[in-house]
């Protein structure tokens, strides 16, 4: 029973936590957005005080459930191994093995001192909830388009508009292959040693680990039923049970319940279990070799979210027109981030990367960034779209506060950006034609037209820019007809401010 709920709930999970990534409307982030801000790390750089006391709280009652029921990509590597002992004909294929201390200690450490030191590269590669999401947005989800772009096209031949299509396309080369090596990785060794993963490098899994030793309720032995047949042992994916000693390494145990349906001596059993002394009572040894008490756990947990915190303190309206595939992306002085980033400094300390927002754009425009600094997060870019004022779904969809919620209303005034034109590339000065297209679609009328030569009442126009009331939003730069690069491009603001 508990092994099927479990099962149930995971799948639950999954199914929509995957959606996320994969979903181009933002309708499952309307109703399940919270599954996102319940990840362990999107909540303790959001400082989000609420979840992070709650996943405490719920792994010192039940122990690893979070890594077997919440998180996305612990549920996939289980997925996996049971993929591969379908195929292998070997459903009880595990053996007991010592956990590998320092290397999950080393990971946790380079992880707290990456968030520490703000170092997001690192912070982004070890998050488990980001590394799933560059999975699914960058190798599930140009599949999923393509799957709907031709039940799009089905529909179109009976005259149906039930699917629209839209674009597929790779939107950052180096993200990709960090997905796919990420994919082989944690895929191979979830297909032979299922959660190795979880219990080596994952340092929320390590974390969550620390806090399992002390839960209340626990995988426990019956001695005077268990005949060691080592049953446990072969299906337990943690590779954390010892059925000789009797003994289970809680710190690995997710808590899948496995072993308990697998018994069939009803010799374990997932009850609260008290400390007694240096002993547990169902037997394990109580050993710690790393030193670590439920203080020092506690302690650990809190310097990762102390140390978040002070980081924190330091800180489509034209009716569409067809994609303009040979533009080139210009180069900016300050990147653009996203409304709602509130700076780019903001995005860079709290973004772990995930992509949701990259998939959530439904303009275009959002794409990973290749630079060390901020590798992987997103960065704006016109050349395939602009941000429209009404569409605020980066903001909506934003699990760590990297990207504060916004409304219509607060972005139409929130600038982003200012356009800076660029005399030698514009159609009036290269081809002598009149153009306005940039002054056309400027939704805050920061553009006007004024005369080359102000003496000739039949003189062309070239646009001027009032920086005041520029919001940044990329129409001009991508609707100019200049090409390869547009005649009026965009510079990020360092710091986004009201117009």
């Amino acid at each position: 029973m508990l092994k099927s709920i479990r099962v149930y709930s995971a799948c639950f999970f999954f199914a929509l936590l995957t959606l996320f990534f994969l979903d181009f409307t933002g309708t499952v982030h309307l109703w399940f957005g919270w599954m996102a801000e319940i990840q362990l790390v999107p909540a303790i750089l959001a400082v989000n005080v609420a979840v992070i006391i709650g996943l405490v709280v719920l792994t010192l009652l039940f122990g690893r459930l979070y890594c077997s029921v919440i998180c996305p990509l612990g549920i996939f590597q289980d997925g996996v191994s049971n993929i591969s002992a379908r195929r292998k004909g070997k459903k009880s294929r595990f053996r007991y093995s010592t956990a590998i201390t320092w290397l999950r200690y080393f990971s946790l450490v380079v992880f707290i001192v990456a968030l520490a030191a703000g170092i997001s590269v690192v912070v982004s590669l070890l998050d488990p909830y980001a590394a799933y999401g560059r999975i699914a947005s960058n190798l599930f989800a140009p599949i999923y388009r393509l799957g709907n772009n031709l039940l799009a096209l089905a529909a179109e031949r009976v005259d149906s508009y039930a699917f629209y299509s839209t674009d597929v396309w790779v939107k950052g080369w180096i993200t990709f292959g960090v997905a796919g090596l990420t994919l082989i990785v944690v895929g191979i060794l979830a297909w032979r040693h299922g959660r190795t993963y979880c219990n080596t490098i994952c340092p929320a899994g390590t974390i969550l680990g620390l806090l399992s030793r002390f839960s209340l309720f626990r995988v426990v032995f019956d001695e005077e039923k268990c005949t060691k047949c080592k049953a446990c042992e072969r299906v337990c994916k943690s590779s954390c049970i010892d059925p000789v000693a009797l003994s289970i390494d809680h710190s690995r145990c997710v808590t899948c319940f496995n072993c308990i349906g697998k018994c069939k001596f009803d010799a374990m059993h997932y009850v609260p279990v008290m400390l007694k002394g240096k002993k547990e009572v169902e037997g394990e040894s109580g050993n710690n070799p790393a030193g670590l008490s439920r203080r020092n756990i506690l302690s650990l947990l809190g310097l990762m979210i102390f140390a978040n915190t002070i980081k924190a303190q330091e800180q489509k309206v034209d009716g569409g027109l067809a994609d303009i595939l040979d533009k080139k992306i210009p180069e900016r002085k300050t990147p653009i981030v996203p409304p709602g980033a509130v700076s780019a400094k903001n995005m860079k300390d709290h973004c772990t990367a995930c992509q949701l927002c990259v998939s959530a754009c439904p303009n275009n425009i959002l794409r990973p960034s290749g630079k060390l600094a901020t590798f992987m997060q997103p960065e704006m870019s016109y050349e395939r779209g602009y941000c429209r004022p009404e569409c605020v779904e980066c903001s909506q969809v934003c699990p760590t506060g990297a990207i504060k919620p916004i409304t219509t209303a607060d972005k139409s005034a929130l600038a982003i950006g200012t356009a800076v034109w660029i005399k030698d590339n514009c159609v009036v000065n290269t081809d002598n034609v009149q153009c306005d297209n940039c002054a056309h679609h400027c939704p805050t009328g920061a553009i006007t037209m004024i005369a080359c030569d102000p003496d000739d009442k039949n003189s062309l126009k070239i646009p001027v820019v009032d920086k005041e009331n520029c919001i940044g939003c990329g129409a001009c730069e991508n609707l100019c007809p200049a090409r390869p690069f547009s005649a009026i491009y965009v510079e990020g603001n360092v710091r986004h401010h009201l117009i």
